[in-house]
């Protein structure tokens, strides 16, 4: 799995009512949300990786320390940028930055814990 280092994820998407904090209720504004950003962050982290792990494997997040610097309008182009940091045996480090058309929104430091499908709901499922 070392040779995901470097991998980057890119996204884009148009913040519409249901991304809003006052549609999520992380807040009152028509602005885009923090948990719809953090989902777009940790979505872009995923695809951008999941290509590269074999069939069986997949990721899950396990970690995310997020700062959400700026708000967005309904409207607003919102561009997701992850890139591979490192790997320590089954984790994967991202830094990921968020912007829309005015500049930097947010930026994260995100880990994600490959799996194996089948075991990993194996083990939830005798719980």
């Amino acid at each position: 799995m070392e040779n995901l280092v470097g991998i980057q994820g890119n996204q884009t998407k148009i913040v519409e009512k249901k991304d809003t904090a006052s549609h999520y209720g992380s807040g009152l504004a028509e602005v885009f949300a923090t948990p719809a950003m953090v989902a777009l962050m940790e979505n872009t982290a995923f695809i951008s990786i999941e290509t590269k792990l074999s069939e069986e494997n997949s990721s899950v997040g396990i970690q995310i320390n997020v700062k959400h610097k700026k708000a967005s309008l309904p409207g607003a182009i919102i561009t997701c940028k992850s890139e591979v940091e490192k790997v320590d045996g089954k984790k994967v480090y991202f830094n990921i930055i968020a912007f829309d058309e005015e500049g930097e929104i947010g930026t994260a430091e995100h880990i994600r814990y490959v799996i194996d499908k089948k075991e990993f709901i194996n083990k939830l499922k005798k719980k």
